[in-house]
Formats: C-alpha cells, structure tokens, sequence
C-alpha cells in the first residue's frame, strides 16, 4: 500500500488530536474496517454542514481539522476531513476528483458561471475496503437533499457512493463527464487554476476577493449552520440586494439559492 494513502499531511491531518478524538468517538468499538469507515461516512455527511460560500483557495482552507471545527465546508474540504478520518482509524484513504455536470442548475447561475453548468473537481473519497477500491462521496447533508427531493448519498462501504443521475421527480440530476484521477493530497493550486480555466480567471478572483472582503471565511455563520434554513439558501452577510449574485459564488449544486 502507498504510504501516502495513511500518513497525515499538513493538510489532510489524521494526526491532528481533533481529529484522532473525533474518529475513535465515531467508530466507538467497532472493529471491522467495513463498519468503521461507514459510521466516518455519515459522521461527515450529516456531521458536517454541507456550505457551497466555504472558501477554496488557500491550503487551510481544506485542512481537515479546520474543516472539523467549522463544522462545514463544501465537496473538496468534507473529503478531506472524511479521508483525514479514515487514515487516523489506518484505512487507507485517498482523495478523488472529478467534473460533473448539473442538469438542474438554474439559468441565472449557469450564466453567473459565464455559460458553464460543469462543476470541475468535485471532490470524494476512495477507501481501501476487503481489497479494493470504494468510492464515498459525503457532500450533501440529508435536509438539504429532502429539501431539494434528491436521495441522500447511502454507503456500505462496499459499493460505490456517487452522485445520482437523477433526482426524485425523474429528472436528470448529476452527470459524470471527466474524471482527474486519485491524490494523496489535497492539490489546492491545481483546484483553484481548474476553477480559473473553467470559469474565468477574472471571475474567480473576483470570488476570492470576496471572501478576502469577508476576512477568508464563509458567508455563512458557525452559529447558524444547524437553523432551518440551510447554508446555501442565505446570501452574503451582512444581506444586502447587491450580492445576488455574488452569494452563488461557489455554485450551489442544486441550482444556487433557494428562498
């Protein structure tokens, strides 16, 4: 086994004690690899609030113990914690990425992503279970997929976990169009000039300056994260008219905001 895929890195930290407590609170006496990398699946699932204004281009950003305190993050930064997770009980985990296509986003955020309905390297996580390869993708949290009738993601840790082609209503939801291989890290450089060649350098930068604006944070609050009102569906803060357009900076995967 690659040992890149068990030892922490300063940004996957396994080694971290926030995250070594939080793994052996979750997996309690478990002991078979299988039932334990399950329980950190919907840990960070549900756990972890899935927030699409979490910020994207700096290391600490992603770093998992960050993630962990924050309490949120969106595709790339739930990955990492979950895979930090899963190297701290000696699974072997590994982050994976991939482009996929939204056939549900809304016209004003297709055109807010200069005519672009593909999100480039979404983020996921491979464990190594009974001798291969499984693929968990711990995004989006169970109320938020009630809200917009699509199947929470389930994982048994023997099949693949993946976005689904279609939602509840029969329409087609996500769709896997190009696959970037597997990382023992988090290639944040790589992320962010993806992001610029998909979507605009000029507009991705004008995405950073806005969380620069906001001190490098979410526009969403810690304190806010379990409300009735999910993450996605609030703009900016202080709320203001003019970021209607902004607060869909991260291109919720659903189709942006919701009111």
């Amino acid at each position: 086994m690659d040992p890149r895929y068990l030892n922490p890195t300063q940004i996957i930290d396994s080694d971290h004690p926030t995250i070594t407590d939080h793994a052996e609170e979750t997996i309690g006496n478990s002991a078979d690899p299988v039932e334990k990398a399950v329980k950190l699946y919907y840990r960070v699932r549900d756990g972890i609030w899935y927030d699409p204004y979490y910020p994207f281009y700096l290391p600490e950003h992603y770093r998992a113990s960050n993630v962990l305190e924050s309490g949120r993050g969106y595709c790339v930064s739930k990955a990492s914690l979950l895979c930090a997770l899963g190297r701290a009980c000696r699974i072997p985990s590994r982050i994976g990425f991939a482009d996929v296509v939204n056939h549900l986003a809304t016209r004003q955020l297709i055109e807010f992503m200069g005519g672009n309905n593909i999100f480039v390297y979404h983020g996921y996580v491979e464990f190594f279970l009974e001798n291969k390869w499984v693929k968990a993708t711990p995004a989006f949290n169970r109320e938020l997929c009630e809200r917009h009738q699509v199947e929470p993601l389930e994982f048994d840790g023997r099949e693949d976990s993946i976005f689904h082609p279609f939602n509840l209503e029969n329409k087609q939801f996500m769709e896997y169009v190009a696959d970037h291989g597997v990382y023992g890290d988090i290639p944040v450089d790589m992320l962010v000039a993806a992001w610029k060649a998909a979507y605009g350098k000029d507009r991705v930068m004008g995405w950073i300056k806005m969380f620069e604006k906001l001190g490098g944070t979410s526009g969403s609050n810690k304190e806010t994260s379990r409300s009735d009102d999910l993450s996605f569906t609030r703009h900016l803060r202080p709320h203001n008219p003019t970021y209607d357009k902004e607060c869909k900076l991260l291109s919720c995967p659903y189709g942006g905001c919701r009111n």
